[in-house]
C-alpha cells in the first residue's frame, strides 16, 4: 500500500468529524465536549498505557530517541527565534510558537502502526513519551509569561506531562497490570484515536490567520520543511536503524497538535489564529507525509 493511501483512512475520519460539525446536530458544543474527554482523559490514558507496554531497550532505541529530541529542539529554537522578527505580535507568537514544534499524536500513532506494526507503534510511543513533555514546557512557557500565569503550576496540571511522566515512571518500574484493569485501560485508549481525528476536523476553520500570515508561514515553514528535513539529516548522522527511519521522518512531518487550540483558549490566547494554523497544517501535513517518506526511501 502506497504511503497516501496509509494516511486515508485517518484523513477520511478527518473528514467525517468536519462534516457532522457543520452539518448535523454533533455541532460545535458537542465536539467542545469531545475534546475534553480526548484530551483530559482518553488520550492520557492512550499514552500511559502505550508507554507501560513498551520495553524501553536503551541500546537499540537511543538513536531513535536523540533524533526524536533532536527534531523537537531545532522546532523549539526556530519558532522561539521568530519572535525577533520585525512586526511579529507578542501575543499571536506566544499563542502560535507551539505550532511549529508540537505534533499530532493521534495521527502519528495511527501512522505507525502502518508503518512498523505494533514496533512501530512502540517506537512512536517512545518518541510521545520523550517529546511530550518538552513540547508542552515549552508550549506553555510563553503562554505563560505572556499571560500572566504560574509557569510551574501548569505544567504539574497538564495531563499530557502527567500521564507520559507517570507512565515512564510505572515503566522503568516494571509495574503491570493484570486483567480486568489492563483490558479497560487499552480500550479506554482506543477511543483517543477516531475521537482525536474526528476532533480535528471539527475543529477546522482558517479565518483567525489574517492576524497574522507572516508569522504563520514562518511557523508552518518550520513544521512541514524544517523538521523533515532535520529527520532527513538526523537518522543518517545518529545511524538511525533503517526499520525506524519511516517513523522518524514522519514524526517530524506530523500535522501540529490539535490540543494546541485547547491550551492557547485555557491560557488567554488567541485561539482562533491557533484554530487556522491547526487547520492549515493538518492539510499541507496530510499531502506532504507521503512526499517526505518517499524521499527517504530514495536517498536511503
Amino acid at each position: 500500500m502506497s504511503d497516501a493511501l496509509l494516511l486515508l483512512p485517518d484523513f477520511l475520519l478527518i473528514v467525517c468529524g468536519f462534516l457532522l460539525c457543520r452539518y448535523s446536530a454533533l455541532d460545535r458544543p458537542v465536539w467542545d465536549a469531545v475534546e475534553r474527554l480526548v484530551y483530559y482523559l482518553l488520550f492520557p490514558v492512550l499514552l500511559f498505557n502505550s508507554i507501560v507496554r513498551s520495553p524501553l531497550e536503551i541500546g537499540e532505541t537511543l538513536p531513535l530517541a536523540g533524533a526524536g529530541l533532536g527534531i523537537v529542539a531545532t522546532g523549539i529554537a526556530a519558532a522561539y527565534a521568530l519572535r525577533r522578527w520585525p512586526g511579529v505580535d507578542a501575543k499571536l507568537h506566544a499563542s502560535g510558537a507551539q505550532v511549529a514544534f508540537r505534533f499530532n499524536s493521534y495521527v502519528a500513532l495511527a501512522l505507525a502502526e502502518k508503518l512498523g506494526g505494533a514496533q512501530g507503534v512502540a517506537w512512536t510511543a517512545l518518541l510521545v513519551a520523550l517529546c511530550v513533555p518538552l513540547c508542552n514546557f515549552a508550549a506553555v512557557y510563553p503562554l505563560a509569561r505572556h499571560g500572566g500565569h504560574h509557569f510551574w503550576r501548569e505544567i504539574v496540571r497538564n495531563p499530557l506531562i502527567v500521564s507520559t511522566v507517570a507512565g515512564l515512571v510505572a515503566n522503568l518500574l516494571g509495574i503491570r497490570f493484570v486483567d480486568p484493569v489492563a483490558p479497560m485501560l487499552q480500550r479506554i485508549g482506543q477511543a483517543a484515536l477516531p475521537l482525536g481525528l474526528m476532533a480535528v476536523g471539527a475543529g477546522l476553520k482558517l479565518g483567525g490567520l489574517w492576524a497574522g500570515p507572516g508569522l504563520a508561514a514562518g511557523l508552518l515553514g518550520i513544521r512541514h520543511v524544517l523538521l523533515p528535513l532535520t529527520a532527513l539529516a538526523l537518522v543518517w548522522l545518529l545511524g538511525v536503524p533503517a526499520a525506524q527511519q519511516p517513523v522518524v521522518v514522519a514524526f517530524a512531518a506530523m500535522p501540529t497538535a490539535s490540543s494546541a487550540y485547547v491550551l492557547a483558549m485555557r491560557m488567554g490566547g488567541n485561539g482562533p489564529y491557533v484554530a487556522g494554523l491547526i487547520t492549515l497544517s493538518t492539510l499541507l501535513g496530510m499531502a506532504s507525509i507521503p512526499l517526505w517518506l518517499a524521499l527517504l526511501r530514495q536517498l536511503w
